[in-house]
């Protein structure tokens, strides 16, 4: 019989399982904190329990964690890390240091079952989701990397790596919980992104509970027939649909909305599309994140030429929308929106 991942549990039934295993009550929290404060992935980390308990431990649980494969830095200072989980998937996590803050770019699947057509994470097809101690290793291992690198914490998570986050729903909102909590790492949720192509009722869902947590939606194209083009999951969640859950949202929360709009040449650059997304943006408040597309090899989108994207901001900035113009950070080692996808590259030597 498999032994459960003690990660897997809840703080109740962390506390019956060490009832069961005849240690008081109290060990249930020193585990919790080292757990999830602390970022023990294995028991041999926990000094302050007693070896024999730490044995009884490994005989009922086990830990499931992910390594670190391969680091990779960029000249801009962005730092890339494959990590492998204990059952061989790889997966990519991106550590983003700027001048006020450290940003930690977080995936929650192997893979992506979504085929949006132009992300290097789409074409790698899906393998399955990660637990939410796999998400959590990432945070604490990037978190670490910072304090190392940088001399300060995290500042910011962004749920923005390999797959959707709602397809993992459950994961993402418990380890939403742990690094937002007094007892975890303690982070305030303002400082939490989550980044959706547009599930609807998960949407709905997020509002209902309501976890402080800020909300992107990589949109893309305010235009039905275009998004379909580059995002199937519009066919599954319509704009229309997409307006009413995004329109509960904000009514549920009070929260201002972040859209990711990746300019790509030809595809969604004009004029016109930027009208009907300042259409689109009258449903609800919103703030605009457009980003020149990140070329990928093997799939043909291209970043829009010229002063296109100037010039689509300078439009929707006539309309009194809030516009930020977002720099891509690690494109040299295919780090940027879009383009994680495992590939082989040279470990950063030291």
């Amino acid at each position: 019989m498999s032994k459960r991942d003690i990660r897997s549990l809840s703080m109740d039934e962390l506390n019956e399982a060490i009832v069961a295993l005849d240690e008081k009550k109290y060990r249930a929290k020193q585990i919790w904190e080292w757990l999830w404060k602390k970022g023990a992935n294995n028991f041999d980390q926990m000094s302050s329990l007693p070896v024999e308990f730490r044995l009884k431990l490994k005989e009922a649980f086990v830990i499931k964690s992910i390594a670190i494969d391969v680091v990779v830095k960029s000249t801009d200072k962005t730092t890339k890390i494959r990590f492998v989980t204990e059952d061989g998937h790889k997966i990519e996590g991106v550590l983003i240091p700027s001048s006020s803050r450290t940003t930690a770019c977080i995936s929650v699947q192997s893979g992506c079952p979504l085929g949006c057509k132009f992300c290097a994470t789409g074409q790698l097809g899906y393998n399955r989701n990660l637990t939410e101690g796999e998400i959590f290793d990432q945070i604490m291992i990037l978190n670490l990397l910072s304090e190392t690198e940088f001399n300060k914490p995290l500042s910011n998570i962004v749920f923005m790596g390999m797959g959707e986050p709602f397809l993992n729903y459950e994961a993402v909102y418990k380890v939403i919980k742990r690094v937002t909590s007094p007892d975890g790492f303690g982070m305030s949720p303002k400082r939490l992104t989550l980044s959706t192509s547009g599930l609807v009722p998960e949407i709905i869902r997020f509002a209902d509970d309501d976890c402080g947590v800020q909300l992107a939606i990589s949109l893309h194209s305010a235009n039905q027939a275009y998004r379909e083009e580059i995002m199937p999951i519009a066919k599954k969640y319509p704009l229309g649909e997409l307006v009413k859950a995004l329109k509960y949202y904000h009514e549920k929360t009070k929260e201002r909305i972040t859209l990711e709009y990746l300019l790509m040449d030809g595809v969604n650059d004009t004029l016109n599309d930027a009208q009907e997304l300042a259409q689109f943006c009258k449903n609800f408040p919103v703030k605009i994140n457009l980003i020149a597309y990140n070329e990928v090899p093997g799939i043909d989108f291209k970043k829009p030429i010229g002063q296109t994207v100037g010039d689509f901001a300078a439009f929707l900035e006539q309309k009194n929308l809030i516009v930020n113009i977002r720099r891509s950070r690690g494109n040299d080692i295919a780090a940027a929106c879009g383009q994680l996808a495992n590939e082989e590259q040279q470990e950063e030597s030291n």
